[in-house]
């Protein structure tokens, strides 16, 4: 039976628990994201008070915690080198792995990225496919090296992206293949030998955290939704009505046809003060309608009544 730690936070953590679990391997131990985020007090009032879904689910199933108060620190190590694992598998995590840490499982050091690696490198894939209108993503298992989602690839799998998708629906999506990938990925190392295939270079992208918010109205009504979309629910895409900084409230937006006299992208071409939409005409002619409100929070609350007051049809963004 293969000895596994797992290292995370977040819904790919524990999938990767429940498909280590699926797998018939055991984990001798995890490190999740509050361990290291919070004292040590701090950390068991929070575990007691408003326990967090992956301490739950640690718990259910009486998995041993590591404590250190990181990857790289030595008493990470030294609870590695006594639990002497087979595998260290890793979903979601902030810190570069050094090569002491990534060198000491027996058999490999492997993360799990959400993407069809080299394409996407990075630390969020779901918001960088959606944003740049792809057809498909995908998760992959790699060694992990001394570069940043460069190690050779172990598993791969592609997952179509739909029109509605937004970031969260991609996530969710894409952490439950990955929990079906690990388990047979680690039903292999098992049973056989994988032979890693090394990263094409000439192939990759990197992308960082998500940039560039605002909304662009030269460009196409489909560009700019998927940028409302991919955002969602770490952010909000926005975009200014005079001085005043105003942002798409949700992710749902419509495209019309435009069948106005206006023909210059940035004019707004419906308003609905009541439901608090909008329509701005974009480039190639087409209506993006949406809800929006204040940015501001403590605004939020008078957003109906500045699109009444303020906001009329043939204004430009």
């Amino acid at each position: 039976m293969l000895k596994v730690v797992i290292i995370g936070y977040g819904e790919m953590f524990t999938n990767l628990i429940a498909g280590t679990l699926d797998a018939g391997c055991e984990i001798v131990g995890v490190l999740r994201k509050d361990t290291v985020k919070y004292h040590p007090l701090w950390r068991k009032i929070r575990d007691t008070i408003n326990p967090s879904v992956e301490y739950n689910y640690i718990k259910s199933y009486s998995i041993p915690e590591i404590k250190a108060r990181g990857v790289n620190t030595k008493e990470f190590k030294r609870a590695l080198l006594k639990i002497n694992p087979d595998i260290i598998l890793v979903g979601s995590w902030g810190e570069k792995i050094g090569k002491e840490i990534y060198d000491l499982p027996k058999i490999a050091a492997i993360n799990a990225h959400p993407s069809l690696l080299p394409k996407y490198r990075g630390p969020n894939p779901y918001f960088w496919t959606i944003r740049n209108l792809e057809q498909q993503s995908g998760v992959t298992f790699h060694l992990i090296d001394k570069g940043l989602d460069t190690g050779a690839i172990l598993a791969q799998e592609e997952i179509k992206i739909y029109p509605s998708d937004t970031g969260k629906s991609l996530k969710e999506r894409t952490v439950l293949v990955a929990r079906g990938v690990v388990c047979e990925l680690l039903k292999a190392l098992r049973e056989d030998i994988i032979i890693p295939l090394q990263q094409r270079e000439d192939r990759a992208s990197y992308f960082s955290h998500p940039e560039g918010l605002e909304l662009d109205f030269n460009k196409t009504a489909e560009e700019n939704d998927a940028l409302v979309r991919a955002i969602y629910p770490w952010g909000k895409a926005y975009f200014y009505h005079n001085d005043t900084c105003l942002a798409a409230d949700g992710h749902k937006t419509d495209i019309w046809e435009n069948e106005t006299t206006y023909s210059t992208p940035g004019t707004i071409v419906n308003v609905d003060y009541k439901n608090k939409t909008i329509g701005i005409l974009c480039a190639k002619n087409k209506v993006l309608n949406f809800k929006i409100k204040l940015y501001k929070h403590i605004d939020q609350p008078f957003t109906a009544n500045y699109i009444k007051r303020e906001i009329k049809i043939g204004d430009m963004i």
